[in-house]
C-alpha cells in the first residue's frame, strides 16, 4: 500500500505521518516512512541542492533535480517496499511537481504528468492526502519551524517565495484533487488530533479493501 501526504508549506504533514506510523505499527504493520525530496542515498544529497535558500536555480534545472530525486527513490526505495509487502509513507510525490512547477512556475501540466510517469515508471499512491490550509496560515507556521530548527537556510528556499506563488499552488492541488479519485482533501486548519480523525477513516477503508483482495 502507497499513501503520500500533499499541502502547502506548514500544512501539518510531518505531524500526521507520525500519528499514521504510530497507527500502522498498532495494527501490526510494517511501514517506510520517506520523503521528496531526499527519500534516498542521492536524494539526500540533491535535497541539499534543491532547498537550500541560497542556490539559485533556473526552473527547468529545479524540475529535473527533482525528477531524478524521484527516479532513484523510486527504483531503489518505494517500489522494493511495494514488493515487500510494505506500507509505504511518502512525504510528498507526483503531485507536488504538478503543484509547485506547473501551477507555480507556470511549467505545462501535461509534460509534467509525462515526466512524472517516466520517473516512477507509472507509479501511483493507492491514497493521497491533501492537506488544504490557507498559504498565509501554512508560511507562518514553516517560517517559525525552520527558525527554532536553523533551517532558513539550508531548506528555506521555497517559503522564501512570494505568498502569490503559494496561493497558486493550493489552488494546482485542489485542482488535481478534483481530477485524481485517490485524493482525500481535509482541512488542516483543524488541530493535529482533528486531523488525524478524518484521515483515520480513510486509512481503515483503504486497509479492508487491501487485505480483501
Amino acid at each position: 500500500m502507497f499513501i503520500s501526504l500533499e499541502g502547502v508549506e506548514g500544512a501539518g504533514k510531518t505531524t500526521l505521518i507520525q500519528k499514521m506510523v504510530a497507527y500502522f505499527g498498532s495494527c501490526g504493520k510494517e511501514v517506510l516512512l520517506t520523503r521528496e525530496p531526499g527519500g534516498s542515498e542521492l536524494g539526500k544529497k540533491l535535497r541539499g541542492i534543491i532547498l537550500n535558500a541560497e542556490e539559485k536555480i533556473c526552473p527547468t534545472a529545479e524540475l529535473l533535480l527533482f525528477l531524478a530525486d524521484r527516479a532513484e527513490h523510486t527504483e531503489t526505495c518505494i517500489a522494493p517496499a511495494l514488493a515487500q509487502g510494505k506500507i509505504v509513507l511518502c512525504d510528498r510525490f507526483i503531485d507536488s511537481t504538478v503543484a509547485y512547477q506547473g501551477y507555480g512556475r507556470g511549467m505545462d501540466i501535461d509534460r509534467l504528468n509525462m515526466l512524472n510517469a517516466l520517473a516512477t515508471n507509472g507509479l501511483k499512491p493507492d491514497l493521497t492526502i491533501l492537506l488544504d490550509l490557507d498559504p498565509e496560515i501554512g508560511l507562518a507556521r514553516a517560517t517559525a519551524r525552520n527558525i527554532a530548527q536553523n533551517l532558513t537556510v539550508s531548506e528555506g528556499r521555497f517559503e522564501a517565495e512570494a505568498l502569490e506563488f503559494h496561493q497558486k499552488i493550493r489552488t494546482g492541488f485542489l485542482t488535481i484533487s478534483r481530477r485524481e479519485k485517490r485524493f482525500l482533501v481535509v482541512n488542516a486548519a483543524q488541530d493535529a488530533d482533528a486531523v488525524f480523525a478524518d484521515v483515520l477513516k480513510a486509512l481503515e477503508r483503504l486497509l479492508e479493501e487491501k487485505e480483501s483482495e
